[in-house]
Order: structure tokens, then C-alpha cells, then sequence
């Protein structure tokens, strides 16, 4: 089980070759993808950042909780870096287990975990020419677009 940063594209097919062991049964996994929207606004792009050493602890401090309170056989996570283009894959997580529900209920927790504790942050770029920075875990309310921000200062 490991939690990885990537400043490279992630290989859905590759990670998900971690994963089969004799033991398993099913096998759940999930790719967060760069939308063409939020909230209303049309985006272009992505910029994520990380505390790479805080980010990849806690991640793998999420992948150890799903392995205690599931029984599941493995799981991997690995979050992008850098500059995202629309349909790019910014986040994958996979879980083997021996039976299906645990390995969503897995799949899920570390998913919903990864969004609300690592200290990952997007910059989103809209087409109208604004950008704005987004704690990925607070969401975007209560942020502020880099347009706006200059106004207010």
C-alpha cells in the first residue's frame, strides 16, 4: 500500500496492475478527472501544489486507516502536481479485496479522506481570464480569484 504525489500523468492501467493478489476478489477503483467547470465558471486548466512530505504521510496514514477498518487486501493512491489540462487525470485510487463491498466502502473512505486532510491546493484557471487557488479541502467557497484579490488589496 503506498500513497504517491506525481508530478507525471497518472497511468490508470499501470496503478491498477498493483492490485491483484490470490486472495482478492474484487477490485474497486476511482480517477478524478479535470471538469471544464465549477461552480458556475468555465475552466481551462488546473494547477495543483502539494506539500509533497505532509501529503504523501497523510495519504499513506489514510491508505493504513482504510486497511484497519476494511478488509481489504491492498490499496494505492496518487494524486497530480502541476499544470492539468480538461479531461486530465488529477487523482486515482484502487482497493483489492476479498469480497466487492468492502473494497468500495474503501475505495470510498480514502477518496473522501485524500479530499478533506492532504495538503492539496488547485488553482483554478477560468476562461475569462481570472484564476483563483482552491484548498481542495474546504472546496471553493471562501476563496478568492487572483482578479478579485488584487481589487480587494
Amino acid at each position: 500500500m503506498s500513497f504517491r504525489i506525481s508530478s507525471t500523468p497518472i497511468d490508470p492501467d499501470e496503478l491498477k496492475r498493483r492490485l491483484p493478489d490470490a486472495h482478492a476478489g474484487a477490485c474497486v477503483t476511482f480517477e478524478g478527472w479535470v471538469r471544464d467547470h465549477n461552480e458556475g465558471d468555465a475552466v481551462n486548466a488546473l494547477e495543483y501544489e502539494a506539500h509533497e512530505p505532509i501529503a504523501v504521510a497523510e495519504g499513506t496514514k489514510i491508505l493504513a486507516e482504510a486497511a484497519q477498518r476494511f478488509d481489504i487486501v491492498a490499496a494505492y493512491g496518487e494524486h497530480r502536481v502541476g499544470r492539468l489540462e480538461i479531461g486530465d487525470c488529477a487523482v486515482w485510487v484502487g482497493v483489492s479485496a476479498a469480497h466487492r463491498g468492502a473494497a468500495f466502502d474503501a475505495c470510498r473512505y480514502i477518496i473522501d479522506e485524500i479530499k478533506h486532510r492532504v495538503p492539496i491546493w488547485k488553482k483554478e484557471h477560468y476562461r475569462g481570464g481570472a484564476a483563483g487557488w482552491v484548498n481542495c479541502a474546504t472546496g471553493a467557497s471562501g476563496t478568492r480569484r487572483d482578479s478579485e484579490a488584487a481589487e480587494t488589496q
